[in-house]
């Protein structure tokens, strides 16, 4: 499965052609935009990537140049810029994921899974594992053992973020982004409502000693894995 980094710090670029090699991933670094339009057009990555600031133009306009082209594969941003403003801009370009920098590698590798599963469209493959939890995306079903649980749509899309980058808190405003950006009308208080609901449906999971979903004051929300003692 080829990967297409596209990074002008060298080092980084380096670090992920390693890091993403030993995971069992062909790895294409380039550190330009015009590189990057080309080595797509000539390779067709499953996915992309992207760093925003390069030396000859922005990632963002690479984004919607591999869209308009008709990649349909994952492009996540790799970017230092962490302001919701620049996340959204991201997004709204037809990234699929908006990771800061420094990021931990274990995170980006789950959500470059979680997406390529995600686009795959096999019912094996759009499974999900954090742990002993699984997230069977094609009937919206999670499972603790032998606890099922059926979830929306919506709640599956939260879970399946979070289970992305279990016991690591991802911030409110980045859920929001990634979940409701593009809905008119939407605030962010829809985070917290949804968390709720996950929550609820979870609850027979957390009970039974399964992850549950906590909130980290001040960074946002994360799937703990440890979850809660066993009833007894």
């Amino acid at each position: 499965m080829n990967i297409l980094v596209v990074e002008d710090d060298s080092d980084i670029g380096a670090m992920l052609s390693r890091g993403l090699s030993a995971e069992g991933f062909d790895v294409t670094v380039v550190g330009r935009a015009d590189e990057a339009l080309d080595t797509a057009r000539q390779y067709n990555p499953c996915a992309v990537l992207l760093d925003i600031m390069l030396p000859d133009g922005s990632g963002i306009d690479v984004c919607r140049a591999l869209r308009d082209a008709g990649h349909s594969g994952p492009i996540l941003f790799l970017s230092a810029k962490d302001e919701v403003h620049d996340r959204a801009e991201g997004l709204s370009a037809g990234a699929d994921d908006y990771i800061v920098k420094p990021f931990v590698f274990g995170e980006l590798v789950a959500r470059l899974r979680a997406h390529l599963m995600h686009r795959s469209g096999g019912a094996q493959d759009r499974r999900i594992i954090a742990g002993r939890l699984v997230l069977d995306l094609s009937t919206r079903t999670a499972m603790f053992g032998e606890i099922h649980v059926r979830l929306t749509e919506r709640e599956a899309e939260l879970l399946a973020l979070l289970m992305g980058s279990p016991n690591r808190p991802v911030p409110r405003g980045e859920i929001f982004d990634r979940l409701w950006a593009n809905q008119g009308g939407a605030s962010l208080n829809v985070v917290d409502v949804y968390v709720g609901y996950l929550r609820t449906k979870l609850a027979p999971i957390s009970k039974a000693g399964g992850p549950q979903v906590a909130t980290v004051r001040g960074r946002g929300f994360m799937l703990d894995l440890a979850g809660s003692a066993p009833a007894h």
